[in-house]
Order: C-alpha cells, then structure tokens, then sequence
C-alpha cells in the first residue's frame, strides 16, 4: 500500500494555528487491519499514549453519524475507510466548519467557540497541533465533558532538530559568520576560540520532557552532552537523561547548564515562568532556546537580561508578542537568533498528522481507546 502526498502548510488566523493540508494521488480502499497497521510505527516511534479505557466503555459516547474534518474532497475520500457508514462533511473554513456543525458529533482541524454553540452534538474534538490550551480553555469544553485529542509528540522530531541546528549556529559561530560572509568579510578571529564549543561533555537542561524534550533530549545525549531535564508529572524519564526533576527543581538545576531548552505547554504555571530571577541564575556563557510558547517568557527581562550579558544568546522559534512587530528590540539584540514559529515544519510532518488522525478518526468511529487524549484540567 503505497500513497503519493502532495504537502501543503497554511497558517491559520491569527498565525497561533498551523493547517496541514494533504492530497492524496493515490490510496486503495483497504481493510480496518491495514489501517491500524500502517499506524503503528508512527505510533511506537512517538511514544504516542493510549486512553485508558475504551470510549463504548466510557458511558458517553454513542456510535458517529456525522463527522467534519479540515480537509478537501480527495483527503476525505482517502479518509473514509477509517470510518464507514459515518458522513464526514469536509470544511475548509471556519464559517464553514460552523456550517457544517450541527448534527455532527466530531470535528477534525477546528476548535472555537462558536463552532461548539452551533454544535449541540458534539463530543469528540482532534486538533492538528499540540498546543491545547486555547481550546480547553472554552468554557464548553468542561461543560459538556467533550473530548479533546491533540498532535502531542507528531512534532518532536522536527522541533528537537530545529533545537540543535540553533544551538549548533551559536556554539560554532554561525551566528556570526553568516552575516559576515554577506558583507565578504574573512576574519578567523570574528568568533573567540573558547566561544567555538564542543558539545560534548556540556550540560544541557530540558524544561518540559514532554514529547518534543524528550526528542531535544535524545539529540542532546547523542551529540555527548550531560542531559538533565525536568517535569511536572514525574521524576521518571528515558536512559539517556541523567537526571529528571520535578517543576519546582528547576531554580537549582538552571546554574549546572550550558544550554537551556524550553519545551513546556502554556499553562497558568508556566506563564512568565523565564523571568529576570531565571536569567540571573544562568551561566553566562550559556545559551537559552525556546520552542515552547512565547508567553513563557517575560521578553522585556529577556531583552534587559541579554542586554546586561546574564546570558550568552537566546535562540527563539516562538515570542510574545507574535508575530514580533518589525521595531521590536528583540530583533537588534546582539546574541539572539529569530524564526517565525516554523521550527514544526519539515517534509514529513504531514504524512504523520494524518495518519494519526485518521488512527484516531477510525479508533472514534468504532469506540475504541483514543490517541493522545489532553488532560483537561491540565491544559495539555
């Protein structure tokens, strides 16, 4: 079984929500064991998790009639084996999606307010990125118990990738000698020697070993660093992470490393979390990069912190305010590099998505234990 993909990335309103649109050219009808198959090595690579019990088991759920998926007629064809005898509507907008609500009891690519008061019947919700927080915030969500399943961990290889490329730009001068080579400037001693590092035997500090820290981590390890990381849930964590502590250690494990990685969600605890008190305690010949969420950071302290030399550079894919204005300090801080929130893109992102969601989109169809449940209360 074989399908040709033609990708497509589009972001959503406001630049917060990406869309992954995929067309296939080619996809036989097949079988609900070929379906499951094909899911199962994007499933084990990501580590992606199970709910604990089925939905016939859960006493709310009730067999799907009607289904609208963010997609276009091709792509809906290619889904409908996951789900036979259910109607899937396909929606390219939101009014569209709004349209398209009632009487539907899931919807694949949106989430909004105004879709959940034109959808009575919904129960089941898929989001096509990680960040959860906007949707269960809806006052809806908890009120009628609805579903929400999101793209935790589809990312992490990517993300972690565009991770290392940042820390890599800085610890051996890129940073410096691309904007050099523009003005054909050659100058060896542009980059100090001892600021050209080896990454090998540094210490590197994952906040969040989530799905994407736990692929930062893994990178870290593999490249010889010392990789200590915390999280909120656990102290448990891979072989490759020496040591893993729980949120409220992260004020003593910040003076140990080289190179900071931020890869936690957004929620109220983690609002503003990487202040001046944060940026003080670095090394400051480390680095800070943040593929998390903007608002994690206060980006005044962070502007004031590099300003006076606390640290050594910040590599930033996500900022607040987003999109950064054009006469935003941040852009002419010495020591910083900046892109726009792309650190998820890459050639293969979209066939995983979708496979994904189309696991999930056959799993609700027939009742079973969903993918990637978010935790409400938890915000992720």
């Amino acid at each position: 079984m074989k399908a040709v993909f033609e990708k497509r990335i589009r972001p959503l309103a406001g630049g917060l929500f990406l869309s992954v649109l995929a067309i296939v050219a080619v996809m036989p009808v097949v079988a609900d064991d070929d379906l499951t198959e094909s899911a199962r090595p994007v499933i084990e690579r990501l580590g992606l998790r199970e709910a604990p019990v089925s939905l016939k088991d859960s006493g709310d759920w009730v067999p799907p009639a009607r289904i609208v998926i963010r997609a276009d007629a091709e792509r809906i064809a290619w889904l409908q084996p996951a789900a036979p005898g259910v109607e899937l509507v396909p929606a390219g907008t939101v009014e569209q999606a709004v349209a398209a609500a009632p009487g539907a009891q899931g919807m694949i690519g949106f989430c909004s307010g105004e879709i959940l008061a034109a959808g009575a019947d919904l129960h089941w919700l898929q989001l096509p990125y990680a960040g959860a927080e906007r949707c269960v915030g809806l006052p809806a969500i908890r009120e009628r118990n609805i579903l929400v399943t999101n793209a935790q961990r589809i990312y992490g290889p990517e993300i972690a990738e565009h991770v290392m490329a940042m820390i890599l730009a800085f610890t051996r001068g890129l940073n410096r000698y691309i904007p050099a080579q523009e003005e054909g400037l050659w100058d060896r001693g542009l980059v100090p020697e001892d600021r050209l590092w080896e990454l090998e035997g540094k210490t590197l500090l994952v906040v969040g070993l989530g799905g994407i820290g736990t692929e930062v981590a893994r990178l870290g390890h593999a490249m010889g660093m010392t990789v200590l990381a915390t999280r909120n849930s656990s102290r448990e964590g891979p072989p490759f992470v020496s040591y893993v502590g729980l949120a409220d250690e992260l004020p003593s494990l910040v003076p140990k490393a080289d190179v900071i990685v931020n890869a936690v969600p957004l929620t109220p605890a983690t609002t503003g979390i990487f202040d001046m008190q944060f940026f003080s305690s670095m090394k400051p010949t480390a680095y800070f990069i943040n593929v998390g969420r903007g608002r994690s950071v206060v980006t005044d302290d962070l502007v004031a912190a590099l300003g006076a030399g606390r640290l050594a550079g910040a590599g930033l894919d996500v900022t607040d305010p987003e999109p950064l204005p054009a006469d935003h300090p941040l852009w002419r801080t010495p020591g910083v590099i900046i892109t726009p929130h792309v650190a998820a893109g890459s050639d293969l992102r979209s066939e995983r998505l979708w496979i994904v969601m189309r696991e999930n989109l056959r799993r609700y169809a027939a009742g079973d234990r969903m993918l990637s449940v978010v935790d409400v209360e938890r915000g992720y």
